[in-house]
């Protein structure tokens, strides 16, 4: 379960909120005025996060190199028109 606690309660309840993040794997949003600003996640999810952040890290970094002899032009009208045929086939 995800739901929201203000900074201030998280203050005053961190155990709890811990327990319920651990035990129950719920989410907590902690907001200030209102506005979203962190998470509190179990290990496994903050793992999974964390093992996609490195793989698209070096995936980016694999198309940077596969395109750097490519000049720019050249380069974004082929990203252009990889674009409209994935925008393409997800209208179908």
């Amino acid at each position: 379960m995800q739901r929201e606690a203000p900074a201030m309660t998280v203050r005053q309840n961190l155990g709890e909120l811990i327990n319920e993040v651990q035990y129950r794997h719920d989410r907590i949003v902690i907001t200030k005025a209102g506005k979203p600003v962190a998470a509190l996640i179990d290990m496994n999810l903050y793992e999974r996060i964390r093992q996609m952040d490195d793989e698209f890290a070096a995936m980016a970094d694999e198309f940077a190199q596969a395109f750097t002899a490519i000049p720019e032009p050249e380069g974004l009208a082929m990203l252009d028109e990889a674009v409209r045929a994935a925008r393409g086939r997800a209208a179908e």
